[in-house]
């Protein structure tokens, strides 16, 4: 289960034009949305990372508008465990278990959960809040995840999960934002 004191999210690179050639991409943004207003509801740490931002673009400002008041970590390597400041900052909070949620789920979601469970991290990658171009992608990369011992959630699911019961003090809240 999760834990939401030893609970982290991780949003990945959901950055320029990129982000809007992604597959079922209005859902994506939706429920990524969603996440992180729900994270910071229930006080998770959030990190945010992008890919060579001068080149592949800024996060999307829907996105960056949720994301204010956290400074992105820009990175070069596929997996966000390639970027120093990120897994140094990732162990600063404390939190073992780790929601993953971004693009492409293929290569940087994909290799990023693979690095953090190398690591000794418990990931969930979070599927309605991740994407690539192609549905096969995608689904190749949660089928192979799953299989390497990666666990596999909805924002829905992992939120309630966080919370544990209704008399959670932020349950309204909740409930309201995922309606």
């Amino acid at each position: 289960m999760l834990d939401r004191k030893n609970t982290a999210l991780v949003i990945v690179d959901v950055q320029g034009k990129l982000a809007t050639l992604m597959y079922k991409q209005e859902r994506m943004h939706n429920a990524l949305v969603k996440m992180v207003r729900g994270a910071r509801i229930l006080g998770l740490p959030v990190f945010w990372l992008e890919q060579l931002p001068e080149k592949l673009g800024k996060t999307t400002p829907r996105l960056a508008e949720e994301l204010k008041g956290i400074d992105p970590l820009a990175k070069s390597s596929f997996s966000g465990c390639g970027q120093s400041e990120f897994v140094s900052a990732l162990k600063g909070s404390g939190c073992n278990q780790v929601l993953l949620a971004g693009i492409e789920a293929h290569i940087c979601v994909y290799q990023t959960a693979l690095d953090l469970t190398a690591s000794g991290y418990e990931v969930e990658v979070i599927v309605d809040a991740s994407s690539s171009r192609s549905k096969y992608d995608k689904r190749l990369a949660l089928d192979k995840l799953a299989r390497k011992g990666v666990e596999l959630t909805s924002v829905e699911m992992a939120l309630f999960e966080l919370m544990t019961t209704a008399e959670c003090e932020e349950f309204r809240e909740i409930a309201k934002l995922v309606k």
